[in-house]
């Protein structure tokens, strides 16, 4: 067994059902999935650890992080308040359960302890863990064929969905669609990371409003 199949080959495989074995314990959490990752990137990587997962120094700019970025991530909040909850709300019959945030409501210092919290679990962890690795890695052991980004994308919305099970089914559903839509995203933007964490906090940013003033 050679060092090139254990770097490329066997170090994502092992970091990948590390994550699922934390998962399946009860222990998982997305921040610890992301350090995970990273490890497993600087050892296949090496010194292009961050870049591999989509960390591009030239995409990182104001314009794009403090303007569009806010921009882009206000308007999908709104398209996923106004338009896919109720929609899928409609189709499942079944409110999404937000009953985890309740005590967030009109909390400012516990909101703004779970504004830190996103950033880095799920703006920053879930980025890294499902467009920057999980994605990527797809890629590289599938190919970027047409047909296999279509499945790349809707694999990983599908495990997005199932990890936002606190959330009910109507909850999976449109978690697994803003899966797919931020995985889209980051195609589009030719795996712009940065892009991704920056649209996927402000999304999250304005839910947290909405949360802190019961609407």
């Amino acid at each position: 067994m050679n060092k090139t199949f254990l770097t490329t080959k066997l170090t994502p495989v092992i970091a990948i059902i590390l994550c699922y074995i934390l998962y399946v314990s009860g222990h998982f959490q997305m921040i610890i999935a992301a350090l995970l990752l990273l490890i497993a990137s600087a050892i296949e990587y090496k010194k292009d650890a961050f870049s591999s997962l989509g960390f591009q120094r030239k995409r990182l700019n104001v314009k794009s992080i403090l303007i569009i970025a806010p921009l882009f991530g206000a308007a999908f909040f709104l398209f996923y308040y106004y338009v896919m909850v109720p929609s899928v709300t409609y189709l499942t019959g079944q409110p999404i359960d937000f009953s985890v945030f309740e005590p967030y409501k009109g909390n400012l210092p516990a909101t703004l302890n779970l504004l830190v919290f996103i950033w880095l679990s799920a703006a920053f962890g879930e980025e890294i863990v499902f467009r920057g690795y999980l994605m990527r890695q797809f890629t590289k052991f599938f190919g970027s064929s047409k047909v296999s980004l279509v499945i790349n994308i809707l694999f990983f919305g599908f495990i997005f969905g199932w990890i936002h099970a606190y959330q009910g089914i109507s909850g999976q559903i449109v978690a697994g669609i803003t899966g797919i839509l931020l995985a889209v995203i980051f195609h589009i933007r030719k795996n712009d990371l940065w892009f991704n964490i920056a649209v996927h906090g402000f999304i999250d940013t304005v839910a947290l409003v909405f949360i802190y003033y019961g609407l």
